[in-house]
């Protein structure tokens, strides 16, 4: 569904305005409900349409409350879980405390990724690129998996 890499500027609020393209998918799934969390691997957020962060959540949930991981996975991405709407103007508003975490300032990357968008710091994403672009091309052996895939 979520494709592709879009800058945009953050407001002095603190709102994000979502591209036109991505705009009437989310309406269609869910009437602009989305669900907002941390990404537990890169200080970035994880931006959900509604349906699926359900989703996600009961697998989440499903986890056993004695394994210490899966207590962790539980406490950072339920724990830090926000509910969104669209505003009529296309513009979701994130929390605070999850700018914070993903150093969310003026200019930010949302990128696309499949069934969920990824909202970076734009320096902060140009960094990482560069860091497994560079890791790809010395990295000896790609996974099974991927040797498979055809581009």
């Amino acid at each position: 569904m979520f494709r592709g890499i879009n800058t945009i500027n953050l407001d002095a609020k603190g709102r994000l305005a979502m591209p036109a393209r991505y705009r009437e998918q989310l309406a269609q799934h869910g009437n602009g409900a989305l669900v907002v969390t941390i990404d537990t691997n890169h200080r970035c957020l994880l931006l959900y349409p509604n349906a699926e962060w359900e989703q996600i959540e009961r697998q989440i949930e499903s986890l056993s409350s004695f394994d210490p991981m899966s207590q962790r996975v539980k406490h950072l991405l339920i724990g830090h879980a926000n509910d969104l709407e669209m505003d009529g103007s296309g513009r979701i508003l994130l929390p605070q405390e999850l700018r914070q975490y993903a150093h969310l300032e003026k200019h930010v990357c949302l990128i696309g990724q499949g069934k969920k968008l990824e909202i970076w710091d734009q320096g902060n994403w140009n960094e990482q690129r560069e860091h497994w672009l560079t890791e790809s091309s010395t990295s000896a052996e790609l996974p099974e998996k991927l040797r498979a895939l055809a581009l």
